[in-house]
């Protein structure tokens, strides 16, 4: 058994896996704690392979039974007891892996009332991130590639996390195209963008309950009772709060950087 110790966040993964490929994708997405760093896991997890077919759709079918919860979907199973402290992953390839740890990272960071994992792109500039977000097909890759060379913090998934006096971001493994930084510090989120693709560059800011509607199918979340769904909807609150939301229309062009710096 091969032990991969990782941080995401403020937490501490202690991930296990039988085959050589896993661990390397593992090593290329995911940052490698030294010993010293190491501490006692917030969540071990054990990667088994060989579980059903190649990716048919996002469908994911849950059940909460005693004292677990499962998470279903054609090329993976998870198997996490209820108080997330160990979990059983099997999949079919990486791609089954990667989509299983965001959907079992995005139950822990919502059991633990710690933030939110967001459909989205992040780009730091002057210290602080800007977020863009948007349902597949938005351009949240296309900005993210357009952002360079400010450091990009995710092109698919971010990580926030959100409390009554900040919101921050951090360094997010969970890419589509782009290699992760692995950057340790988090960074104050400043604003938060919703896609459109356009002739021109507009930013249109919108009110509270508006940006909130429309962040709530951004958020990868499956939830397995309704006390889980109020908490992301408390989450979407102090997140609204805090951080203006604006739709941006967006020509393919970093010239958009302008309505934002």
């Amino acid at each position: 058994m091969i032990k991969f110790p990782t941080k995401i966040g403020d937490f501490i993964f202690e991930i296990q896996c039988t085959t050589k490929v896993f661990k390397e994708f593992l090593n290329t997405h995911f940052m490698t704690l030294t010993k010293a760093q190491v501490q006692k896991p917030d969540i071990t997890i054990v990667i088994k392979n060989n579980y059903g077919v190649p990716f048919v759709n996002y469908d994911v079918s849950i059940k909460s039974v005693d004292s677990k919860i499962f998470y279903k979907r054609a090329d993976y199973f998870i198997e996490v007891n209820n108080c997330f402290k160990h979990a059983v992953i099997s999949v079919h390839n990486e791609l089954a892996l990667k989509h299983a740890l965001m959907n079992l990272f995005s139950a822990f960071l919502v059991h633990h009332n710690w933030g939110l994992l967001v459909h989205s792109s992040c780009a730091v500039e002057h210290g602080v991130a800007h977020l863009f977000a948007g349902q597949s097909g938005a351009g949240k890759s296309t900005v993210a590639r357009l952002s360079k060379p400010r450091n990009l913090l995710s092109d698919e998934a971010a990580i926030l996390k959100i409390s009554k006096d900040s919101i921050t971001i951090f360094d997010s493994p969970f890419r589509s195209e782009l290699k992760p930084l692995k950057l340790q510090n988090a960074y104050p989120l400043k604003s938060i963008q919703l896609l459109n693709q356009a002739l021109k560059n507009e930013r249109i800011l919108l009110n509270k309950a508006d940006g909130l509607i429309q962040l709530i199918d951004k958020v990868f979340y499956w939830p397995y009772c309704s006390e889980e769904t109020t908490r992301i909807i408390k989450l979407l609150k102090l997140l609204v709060k805090q951080v203006p939301i604006y739709e941006l229309h967006f020509q393919k062009n970093n010239m958009f950087w302008e309505l934002i710096s």
